[in-house]
């Protein structure tokens, strides 16, 4: 994805319980384009949150089935990302004015 913009690239943070635990290990998961590699995520996360990103783990996840009133449907699957920082580091999703 060259010239894209990176805040396209890193559509939003994962919050769930697995997610937290990472954290403390200076892990972060995000969401991410259907597009994106890890060089991409790579670059947009070490310009966007101005820290130091080691490794990067990429996996599709698959919407799941579901039954309405008797009719199946399917939620949307979605790419994700697990960046790993430099250990003691930290990403604030919560700073702001």
């Amino acid at each position: 994805m060259l010239g894209a913009n990176i805040y396209n690239i890193i559509l939003e943070p994962v919050y769930s319980e697995k997610a937290t635990v990472l954290s403390e290990q200076s892990k972060y998961t995000f969401k991410v384009a259907k597009s994106a590699t890890k060089l991409d995520v790579k670059n947009a996360i070490e310009k966007i949150f101005e820290v130091k990103v080691l490794d990067v783990n990429i996996l599709n996840t698959k919407g799941k089935i579901k039954v309405f009133k008797g009719v199946k449907g399917s939620r949307s699957g979605f790419k994700k990302a697990i960046v790993s920082l430099e250990k003691g580091k930290v990403i604030e999703f919560t700073k702001g004015a």
